[in-house]
């Protein structure tokens, strides 16, 4: 029986949407390939490149209620699976208050999975907490006390109740691999610093080391998947203030990834010396790699104890190791050489 659900991806013109929506329509069996797949754009040119795939795709000011609101009456859309300017409280609410009134009007169930930063969760992201598993009942309530610092998760899961509808967070952290999607095929930390590095003809890391969670975008659209899935079988998952899953496969180990590319961009002749230095300061880094200052510290040295359990609560098990990752640094150079055609930043992929 086909799925009465309709799905509507944002940012499918992105690293992380774009990959998401390539995956969802690769299936051709399990639940996903019965729903009807919605993809929303922002400029013409993007909606004509999605449009390729032979599927709806809608041009949405994500951050005008109106339009929000319109797209998903018309389209009867049921999920929503958010992964454009996700940091953005504004168009969460557009989003979340649209299906509330889609609920209203029709009766049925609807959902909202939402895509967010997984360096809240690090000590100099602002959480003093230690290590976090996503299943703790109690994430919601320390992100209250933290306040200011993380505003959109408690946004999500309150108006989410508010409106009544089911809210799924997936904390993302550094995202690595060659995008699938029909736009942007780059993921944004390291060919932000293979950048900065080519420019300055030298590989820069942080005074301090980090080892912040990391994923292939692979593993990441399969997680998307794997709640989709539940969803569509309406079967029973964490949501709303329990609906956390932490997008984590591995550690990053940040010096020894600087290490990597260091030597991988000396042999292509790209920098000078195949050993990192340490930046000069945080402004440095900041103004090179396009990242905003304000983050920069959190981006480059962050740790984060995070603990998937949620995710792999729900069959999703990732396949890409840290071994794996360090493996592909070189592979990363070469996706920035042969792909680095569209500027990218941390909006963009968010």
């Amino acid at each position: 029986m086909a799925s009465p659900y309709n799905v509507l991806i944002t940012g499918t013109s992105g690293f992380i949407g774009g990959s998401l929506l390539a995956d969802l329509l690769s299936r051709t069996d399990g639940p996903i390939k019965n729903a009807k797949i919605f993809a929303a754009a922002r400029s013409d040119e993007q909606v004509e490149s999605v449009s390729k795939l032979g599927i709806n795709v809608l041009q949405i000011d994500l951050m005008d209620e109106k339009s929000v609101l319109n797209a998903v009456l018309k389209n009867e859309i049921d999920i929503i699976v958010h992964t454009a300017g996700a940091i953005l409280p504004q168009m969460a609410t557009n989003l979340i208050k649209s299906l509330g009134e889609r609920r209203r009007a029709s009766g049925t169930e609807t959902h909202y999975i939402h895509t967010s930063v997984a360096t809240m969760f690090s000590e100099e992201g602002g959480w003093p907490y230690g290590q976090v598993k996503d299943s703790d009942d109690s994430i919601l309530e320390k992100e209250k006390e933290i306040g200011e610092a993380n505003p959109i998760n408690v946004l999500v899961a309150e108006l989410g109740k508010a409106e009544g509808v089911t809210t799924y967070n997936v904390p993302v952290p550094t995202v690595y691999g060659r995008g699938t999607g029909e736009w942007r095929k780059l993921s944004v930390n390291i060919p932000a610093i293979t950048r900065a590095s080519m420019k300055l003809k030298t590989v820069y890391k942080f005074e301090k080391d980090g080892h912040p969670p990391a994923i292939h975008i692979s593993d990441l659209t399969a997680l998307y998947a794997a709640i989709l899935e539940k969803i569509i079988l309406k079967e029973t998952i964490p949501s709303g203030e329990k609906g956390y899953y932490f997008a984590m496969a591995h550690k990053s180990p940040w010096w020894e990834v600087m290490e990597r590319l260091a030597q991988s961009m000396h042999a292509r002749g790209l920098v000078s010396e195949p050993t990192a230095k340490v930046w000069p300061s945080y402004e440095v880094a900041a103004e090179h790699t396009g990242f905003p200052l304000i983050f920069i510290r959190a981006i480059g040295t962050s740790n984060g104890d995070l603990v998937p359990v949620n995710g792999p609560k729900i069959g999703w098990q990732p396949k890409w190791t840290e071994k794996m990752y360090l493996d592909s640094i070189d592979d990363e150079v070469q996706a920035v050489l042969d792909l680095d055609t569209v500027k990218m930043t941390l909006w963009d992929s968010l």
